[in-house]
């Protein structure tokens, strides 16, 4: 079965507009990094997402966890109110956002040592 990542992107970006968000609240609100937002919405990297990614982004959204898998495979998403098949896996989705959480302030920090470590350069006197 292919999977419809153009269609993902339609269903949040609709979603997002009907509830005046920006990107950068989707991602802390769904607690997946603002770099993973924007390639789903945008649609600009098509590569296997954690399905806890997706979970989480449709919980913040107002939708059933698996709605966006749902949306992915070309199903009808299930309702609101249908039960969750795994109620651990709510858990596992938000260790898996924190994760990514941490990757991208590794990045920023690595990128912030490697400024620092540049204006020191300039700043220190010729020894």
């Amino acid at each position: 079965m292919s999977e419809d990542w153009a269609a993902v992107a339609k269903a949040i970006n609709e979603r997002v507009n009907e509830l005046g968000w920006r990107q950068r609240e989707l991602a802390e609100r769904s607690h997946v990094s603002q770099a993973i937002v924007r390639e789903v919405q945008h649609h600009t990297v098509e590569r296997r997402r954690s399905t806890r990614t997706l979970e989480s982004l449709s919980t913040t959204l107002g939708w059933h966890p698996k709605h966006l898998d749902a949306v992915l495979h070309s199903r009808t998403p299930p309702e609101l109110d249908e039960p969750v098949s795994d109620v651990s896996d709510s858990l596992w989705s938000r260790l898996d956002a924190l994760e990514q959480r941490l990757v991208e302030i590794t990045e920023r920090l690595d990128g912030l040592q490697s400024g620092i470590s540049t204006v020191i350069e300039h700043v220190r006197p010729d020894e």
